[in-house]
């Protein structure tokens, strides 16, 4: 059967917009740990947009403008790029309010439908291997972009893998990347570049992984076929927060659940119970089932979960609804993620995941 997976590097304007309202959320909750966030963000050319609602029991100076920037240069928009993260126009309007926060966090405050997956073992993280393939160019193409290879070039672009998943493994047919080129630079160099890099990457991955059957020379490789692509980010396309939901989730072959993750608190149920399906749905996975999807549904007010349904082929040792309950969750995500780790709460591909577990 084919498969396809799609992923947007940082400099993507919707995935800037994700970071951005992340970066914020981070910097509210650094000062109250149970503080309230709901974070949207809109980028158009030259000009960012904030709206949505901040409640802390004190007011606190956020250093919204230093934020974007810092963020915006550490991806790679600086002055020497066609965008200037400096230069950029923001419009704030986040409503921030001074009262006590935990009147939203501390209870389930929307309804919510959430889902977790997990397949395979940690060879590709526990994704589907689509899904996992793709993320992992991804990253490989963020680093060489700052150390490597294709340094000057991006951060704009995006990928798109197709595989045939078979009994003996998964048959690589197409990988297609658009990247942000630098000013005056060679479409055919940079293909070459970028070539070179995947290639070692994939070569990589097959040795640790045989499973990733076909042999890079024999998949057909796209670079930028619309042409050259100088103008990237916000100039070439608008950005909004939410939009890329599926990639950020487990691929278009796997249901999502029906909320966002990025620029909301640790408390929001719709992030909360999102983890907590994935992290139980990786257990049941990396105890021996082939698959696990663990399907919640919430109603605002009520810590119990309305609907808890677990998909294995395992045999389930545990009552895994105790997990579900929303108060516990809550207890146990701000343990857990005490410094807030954005690479590990953006998404569900963890680049820090070690490939070492036994398969």
């Amino acid at each position: 059967m084919k498969h396809y997976a799609e992923a947007v590097l940082n400099g993507h304007p919707d995935k800037f917009s994700d970071l951005i309202a992340d970066a914020i959320v981070k910097a509210y909750c650094e000062k109250e740990p149970d503080a309230y966030v709901q974070i949207e963000v809109a980028i158009w050319s030259d000009l960012i947009f904030l709206t949505g609602f901040a409640a802390t029991r004190q007011a606190y100076t956020i250093p919204i403008r230093d934020i974007i920037v810092s963020l915006g240069e550490a991806i790679g928009y600086t002055h020497q790029n066609h965008i200037d993260a400096s230069r950029y126009i923001i419009h704030n309007h986040i409503c921030c309010v001074h009262d006590n926060p935990t009147q939203w966090t501390h209870y389930v405050n929307d309804q919510s439908i959430a889902l977790g997956y997990a397949c395979g073992n940690a060879l590709t993280h526990f994704l589907p291997p689509e899904q996992f393939l793709v993320w992992h160019l991804r990253e490989i193409i963020i680093q060489s972009l700052s150390t490597g290879l294709l340094q000057g070039h991006g951060p704009d672009g995006k990928l798109l893998v197709s595989i045939i998943e078979t009994p003996a493994g998964w048959e690589l047919e197409h990988v297609l990347v658009t990247l942000q080129q630098a000013p005056d630079s060679s479409l055919f160099d940079v293909c070459d570049s970028v070539n070179q890099t995947l290639c070692e990457a994939y070569n990589n991955l097959q040795v640790l992984d045989p499973r990733w059957l076909t042999p890079w020379h024999k998949v057909n490789f796209l670079l930028n076929p619309n042409g050259p692509f100088f103008r990237g980010g916000s100039d070439s396309d608008n950005g909004q927060t939410g939009r890329k939901l599926v990639m950020d989730f487990y691929g278009p072959r796997i249901p999502i659940g029906g909320g966002a993750i990025y620029g909301k608190d640790l408390s929001h149920i719709d992030r909360l119970a999102a983890f907590e399906a994935r992290k139980q749905a990786v257990n049941l996975v990396a105890q021996g089932a082939n698959y696990a999807e663990v399907r919640l549904a919430y109603a605002p007010g009520i810590d119990e979960p309305l609907s808890v349904q677990i998909h294995t082929n395992a045999t389930l040792q545990t009552n895994y609804e105790t997990h579900f309950n929303a108060a516990n969750m809550r207890k146990n995500i701000h343990r857990e993620h005490a410094e807030y780790n954005l690479s590990q709460l953006g998404t569900f591909y963890n680049p820090n995941l070690s490939f070492n577990m036994p398969r």
